[in-house]
């Protein structure tokens, strides 16, 4: 006899035979980068700077926060960053690396996070599962600036034996996890259109919202357009340095047929992440106090309880989950459900819409050379 709680791809599933003891191993963790959200704060729109303080909505504090992991080691160029994150999270100073190369060499890591400027990603996610020896990378969205650097992210860790993960943290929410599998199982009939938004910064902060869609309906995007406003409200903040990335809108169309708009256009004090599914026997709509549903199966439109009922998950705990999820892909009692190969595709849609308001026309995905090599940095 065995008793099994299972939600597919989080902590809860478990499969545990009563009276026998649970397995208890640590697994040794490490940060490359050390900026915001690998433990001090995320840029909200304030003129507030990175403080002193650690921030759990992080993948420090989602490693924190899980019994199975412990931090034990960061790496970065910056040594005044390095040891505000080192006092901020109790990192021994002989733990703090000056350079993730010194890192991988002297620490033996079971889980490694990548939490430096996307346009860095390709070079360290590849440095560390080459140099290095770790089970699983979570890596910070954008995966990366390109395509190709993300196609070779990929094979690299599939070369190596090592589980990409990429952190569109949408997916680690247990309520959006509820949804897509309402949706699979025709809670709102077939899916024709989809209209979503975030506010500004379509690689910084649309990535999740694009992802989403995708994600909710496990589908692939094949033609997409574009418009980018070049507005940029983190820009000034975060970097000294000029990026791409900017206020965008557009649409693509999925392999399932569906219609998907998003707007990325308005700024942080007038916008909020947002999605509304229409089907044909309902539609879902996510607001800022969670999803709600109507069944509109026999012509009328009533507002029923939502397949989210009891899953309240914030965006801190979504941190809490994804370092979860990663020990149980450690442990091999789940699927990757936030894999590289899938990033590679949300950002075939974001370079995308990008291509196409430089060119004025519309883009075909999958993206072929050169396009693959288009690069739209960010940070």
């Amino acid at each position: 006899m065995f008793v099994a709680c299972y939600r597919p791809g989080f902590r809860e599933a478990k499969v545990h035979f009563p009276g026998t003891p649970r397995p208890s191993m640590t697994y040794r963790a490490g940060i490359v980068g050390t900026g915001g959200v690998a433990g001090m704060g995320i840029y909200d729109g304030s003129d507030e700077d990175i403080g002193e303080d650690p921030v759990d909505a992080s993948h420090a504090g989602g490693y924190a926060a899980v019994e199975d992991v412990e931090l034990v080691a960061v790496a970065d160029i910056d040594q005044d960053a390095l040891e505000r994150f080192g006092r901020a999270w109790g990192i021994p100073e002989g733990n703090r690396y000056l350079g993730h190369e010194s890192m991988l060499d002297a620490a033996d890591l079971d889980i490694v996070s990548v939490c430096t400027p996307s346009m860095l990603h390709r070079e360290h996610v590849e440095d560390v599962a080459t140099m290095g020896d770790p089970e699983v990378i979570w890596c910070e969205k954008p995966v990366a600036c390109s395509v190709s650097d993300a196609e070779s992210m990929v094979a690299t860790c599939e070369e190596a034996g090592v589980e990409l993960v990429v952190n569109h943290s949408q997916r680690f929410l247990r309520q959006n996890g509820a949804v897509r599998a309402a949706i699979r199982d025709g809670l709102v009939g077939d899916v024709q259109s989809i209209t979503s938004g975030s506010p500004m910064e379509l690689l910084r902060v649309g990535t999740h919202v694009v992802d989403l869609s995708l994600y909710l309906l496990d589908a692939r995007a094949e033609l997409v357009a574009g418009h980018v406003t070049g507005a940029n409200q983190a820009a000034d903040h975060l970097t000294d340095d000029e990026i791409d990335d900017a206020a965008t809108g557009g649409f693509f169309t999925l392999d399932s047929g569906t219609f998907v708009t998003y707007d990325g256009t308005a700024s942080r004090d007038v916008s909020t992440f947002h999605h509304r599914i229409n089907g044909t026997e309902g539609r879902l709509v996510r607001a800022e106090d969670g999803w709600r549903y109507w069944d509109s199966a026999d012509g009328d439109h009533e507002e029923r309880d939502p397949p989210t009922d009891g899953y309240d998950d914030g965006h801190e705990q979504s941190f809490v989950n994804a370092a979860s999820h990663i020990v149980d892909l450690v442990e091999e009692r789940a699927e990757n459900v936030s894999p590289g190969n899938a990033a590679v595709e949300t950002l075939e849609v974001l370079v995308g819409l990008y291509v196409s308001h430089y060119t004025g026309g519309q883009v075909s995905l999958p993206l072929d050379r050169p396009l693959k090599d288009v690069t739209v940095t960010s940070w």
